[in-house]
């Protein structure tokens, strides 16, 4: 049999990404400016989720979006609606954000008024679990036509987020969905995460929401 040489990487691939990512955590520390990394499969109701946030909020925070798609601005103007700053990103067909474009988007946003911005990443389970992208905390949603089986598939999302909400908990009586199955799934994963399931549609649950978000917020701002 031929011999060949294994070589063990030392360094993550992603490094000069992972150094950037924690050059703009301290640069949003020290502007006190909380940026949540929000993630999801298309369709999971992400940007009404968004939507009903800033509805919660907006009378106590100063909001910011960043809307981030391969293409189109469909999204950024249902948020313009509501009157909060947003502003589109292209992703010229990349699946994720990394930390230098999140940085370009905070930058064409402009924190200097700004308490609170959500960056609605690219919509998969994949690609975004893999790039830091400087945010002060990530969060997922997992809607429950999507299945029950999501944490057993897609593993690194589940393990890196700080905060799963189960969205279209209004329609369990409609799908085969184990709620009880997932927090044991997901917590065999990530044993720190705080499960919240809503309903964007009812509203259920968003008030824990919007409490686990001040409380964030209050957090990194040394309050």
């Amino acid at each position: 049999m031929e011999k060949f040489k294994v070589i063990e990487i030392k360094e993550s691939v992603f490094k000069d990404n992972d150094h950037q990512a924690d050059l703009l955590r301290e640069e949003l520390k020290k502007e006190k400016t909380f940026l949540l990394n929000l993630m999801s499969s298309p369709g999971s109701g992400k940007t009404t989720t968004v939507i009903r946030t800033i509805e919660a909020l907006k009378d106590e925070m100063k909001i910011g979006i960043l809307e981030a798609d391969i293409d189109s601005d469909v999204d950024a103007q249902a948020v313009a609606k509501t009157g909060t700053k947003v502003i589109q990103l292209h992703t010229g067909g990349m699946c994720h954000l990394d930390a230098d474009m999140t940085k370009q988007g905070l930058l064409g946003l402009g924190t200097e008024d700004v308490d609170f911005v959500i960056l609605e990443n690219v919509g998969n389970l994949v690609c975004p679990a893999e790039f830091d992208t400087g945010a002060s905390k990530n969060a997922m949603i997992l809607s429950v036509p999507e299945g029950d089986d999501k944490p057993l598939k897609y593993p690194l999302m589940f393990s890196l987020v700080d905060v799963l909400l189960v969205n279209k908990i209004d329609a369990l009586d409609y799908f085969d969905f184990d709620l009880e199955a997932v927090k044991q799934r997901v917590k065999k994963l990530n044993p720190n995460i705080k499960i919240i399931p809503i309903s964007a549609k009812t509203g259920e649950g968003l008030a824990e929401w919007a409490d686990w978000i001040r409380a964030e917020v209050k957090n990194w701002n040394g309050n």
